[in-house]
């Protein structure tokens, strides 16, 4: 694990940077496929600011609701700058509601921007497994097995290697490009390619959550992260379900009443 790169007396924290550069490449991957898709490359991009913008904003102002105590002498330190002082859930019901709103002002049509979001999600997961792995988070239980790392003080399934790898797979699946496979199976579809991506992703994170080392317990066995991925995964294959090109309906048969008589057969002399 590398938290912090240096040069000289220049220190790097390495998981932040990884971040960085994943939101800034999958957004440029995303404006580059707008037009495909209809869509003005200008307009997501304001779309996407203005979310991230609304994101933080809203993650701050959950996080001072919920710890009221923490700010009552000192109201001013909800502008402290502090990712430790962010509520994830509220940072993305804000998002939402700003791209929802936002959206619907420019006119953006709501499955094609979600399709196009999605090659940006994509190289945003690759880019989160790598700052795992340079942060050491999402660290993987204990195990013999050859391929396993020092970490923590044991010996450790790479599950930072397995999430990166996964986010890899996915994004190669729903990327768009002349052989697609996304395009292929649902024509293209809008919608398509964003729940392929939800499927994949919950998919991985069934498979990645059952060698994690620090995944939350119900009832001391059940792991509470792969129950909502079992759901997600479910919503995520009925709705491309929904989006699979349907067969022709069969033409229903004519009942014998009314198919048409012949005139008799007249034979001359």
């Amino acid at each position: 694990m590398l938290p912090l790169f240096s040069i000289g007396p220049l220190s790097i924290r390495l998981p932040e940077l990884f971040i960085l550069f994943g939101f800034w490449i999958g957004l440029e991957q995303a404006r580059k496929y707008a037009p495909k898709q209809r869509l003005n490359p200008n307009d997501l991009f304001n779309l996407v600011m203005v979310s991230l913008i609304a994101g933080v904003a809203g993650a701050r102002l959950s996080y001072a609701f919920t710890h009221l105590s923490a700010f009552a002498g000192r109201p001013l330190g909800i502008f402290t700058i502090s990712l430790d002082m962010l509520d994830l859930s509220g940072g993305l019901l804000f998002a939402g509601l700003a791209a929802l709103i936002y959206g619907k002002m420019l006119g953006m049509s709501f499955w094609p921007t979600l399709d196009v979001l999605t090659v940006g999600l994509a190289v945003f997961g690759v880019a989160l497994g790598l700052s795992h792995f340079s942060s050491g988070d999402a660290f993987g239980a204990p195990t013999d097995l050859p391929w396993g790392i020092e970490l923590w003080g044991a010996r450790r399934h790479p599950t930072q290697i397995y999430e990166t790898l996964l986010a890899w797979l996915v994004a190669l699946a729903v990327w768009p490009r002349a052989n697609d496979l996304v395009a292929r199976f649902f024509h293209s579809a809008p919608g398509s390619r964003f729940w392929f991506f939800v499927a994949g992703s919950a998919a991985a994170r069934l498979f990645v959550e059952g060698f994690r080392g620090d995944s939350s317990l119900l009832l001391e066995r059940i792991r509470q992260p792969q129950i909502a991925a079992w759901i997600i995964l479910a919503i995520a294959l009925w709705q491309l379900a929904r989006r699979l090109p349907q067969p022709p309906p069969k033409p229903k048969p004519i009942p014998p009443e009314d198919l048409p008589h012949a005139s008799p057969f007249i034979q001359g002399d």
